[in-house]
């Protein structure tokens, strides 16, 4: 292949219109839960995360798995965590089992601000959906996103 390969053309203006459009919704995302909540999309999305751990076996995720659920690296996610434990919005404790492994849990404070914030985020997902989709090199895009919806 060389640079002026329609493939390769096509390929780099297909993984532009993803970027753009990942851009945008994490632009809109971010602005609203930020002014609404005082959250970054990084922060609601790790809340989001934990909340849906539960008791028994494989309950509860592993740092490893929470760094790749909200695709930071490790470090970063337990700097984010420990941002969220210093607001009294999760908790950390070792494994009954390992005492390697730590675990994170949300705190009743960090349920209920996840709660709240909910609605924002999916208003906000939706209006970038929404004119995302009015942009020809994006509506594609749109609609396989939309497509992917798992109902409740």
């Amino acid at each position: 292949m060389t640079a002026t390969d329609p493939a390769l053309t096509a390929l780099a203006q297909g993984w532009c219109a993803l970027s753009l459009l990942h851009g945008k919704i994490e632009t809109r995302v971010e602005r609203a839960l930020q002014a609404g909540h005082g959250l970054s999309s990084r922060e609601y999305s790790l809340l989001d995360v934990l909340s849906r751990q539960h008791n028994g076996p494989g309950g509860h995720l592993q740092m490893k798995q929470v760094a790749d659920a909200v695709v930071l690296s490790q470090s970063a996610t337990t700097r984010l965590v420990t941002r969220l434990e210093d607001r009294g919005l999760l908790t950390r404790y070792l494994c009954d089992t390992d005492r390697r492994g730590i675990y994170t849990d949300v705190t009743e404070a960090g349920l209920a601000l996840l709660e709240a914030a909910r609605p924002t985020n999916d208003r906000a997902l939706r209006t970038a959906l929404d004119e995302a989709s009015l942009v020809p090199e994006l509506a594609p895009l749109v609609r396989v996103v939309e497509e992917r919806q798992v109902p409740a």
